[in-house]
């Protein structure tokens, strides 16, 4: 009796884990009969099959990753730019997905994925230069990307959530050519600024040495006048003073000559005694 209660027991237990099967919440589940999808279950919890009969294979709802890494795109100038960028993406139509991913194969989808957001990129980019790609539109360009890829719901029973450049950049030898071409121009620029600066700065010197030697000039002029007046008035002082007392003149005219003559203590002089040098010598009033 034990045994027939053993082997019963067995076998319900059997039949449970054949016939049930378990949905996470992060999981939906695809019921095939006999190959043939027969339902779709997205509530987590136990769920019934037919043994045999039905198989089921669980899927992803969570969101799921594509990453790429860098590619080549051509602008409209032709030249090359190095873009790498990930999708986020979840499946919204799993029995869709299923048929048309090659029997649910997550790499298969994101191949078709990468495939249509590259042929996007490619369009985009073809439309735009460098500099509008790099400095001003990449949103724009995201944006377009992602509405592009959003036509896989219909096709491949997927959601593309969101669509990133990671990295925009030039090649190696475009950016070794860009860099070149901009410290060319800044070169130019830097010796175009030099020269208009020496330019101004000789016009300036030459201004200033020009307003120099006029106002040396000027004070020259000055100078003399003023040089020519003193002495016109000096000479007339002379004149009027020697025309009051003319032996006075000559005698401070004398002492003047005297102190200039012997002012070193080993001058010496070769004249007559009776030279009109020394006529106040002798005589005060030079007689």
């Amino acid at each position: 009796m034990a045994l027939r209660i053993g082997i019963i027991v067995a076998v319900l237990v059997l039949l449970a884990s054949t016939s049930l099967y378990r949905v996470n919440q992060w999981q939906q589940a695809v019921v095939f009969e006999f190959g043939e999808i027969v339902r779709v279950e997205k509530d987590p919890g136990l769920h019934f099959k037919i043994p045999v009969v039905n198989t089921v294979r669980t899927f992803e709802k969570r969101l799921l990753n594509l990453e790429r890494e860098a590619q080549r795109f051509l602008t409209q100038e032709k030249k090359d730019l190095l873009v790498d960028y990930y999708a986020k993406w979840n499946i919204t139509d799993v029995a869709k997905f299923y048929t048309a991913s090659n029997a649910g194969d997550i790499n298969y989808a994101n191949n078709l994925l990468g495939q249509r957001i590259n042929q996007a990129l490619r369009d985009e980019f073809g439309k735009r230069t460098v500099q509008e790609v790099v400095a001003g539109e990449r949103q724009e360009i995201v944006n377009v990307v992602t509405s592009t890829a959003a036509e896989l719901t219909q096709t491949l029973g997927i959601t593309v959530r969101d669509v990133r450049a990671k990295r925009i950049d030039l090649p190696d030898e475009v950016s070794e050519n860009v860099y070149s071409r901009m410290r060319s121009e800044r070169s130019r620029v830097a010796k175009d600024f030099r020269a208009r600066g020496e330019e101004k700065a000789e016009r300036i010197s030459a201004g200033a040495d020009r307003e120099r030697e006029i106002i040396l000039a000027n004070a020259y002029k000055e100078s003399e006048i003023i040089r020519g007046e003193g002495d016109a008035q000096a000479t007339e002082i002379y004149a009027s003073s020697f025309g009051k007392d003319e032996e006075f003149y000559a005698l401070y005219r004398s002492l003047s000559a005297y102190q200039n003559s012997f002012g070193a203590g080993n001058d010496v002089l070769l004249l007559e005694p009776d030279s009109e040098f020394f006529k106040y010598f002798n005589n005060s009033r030079g007689q």
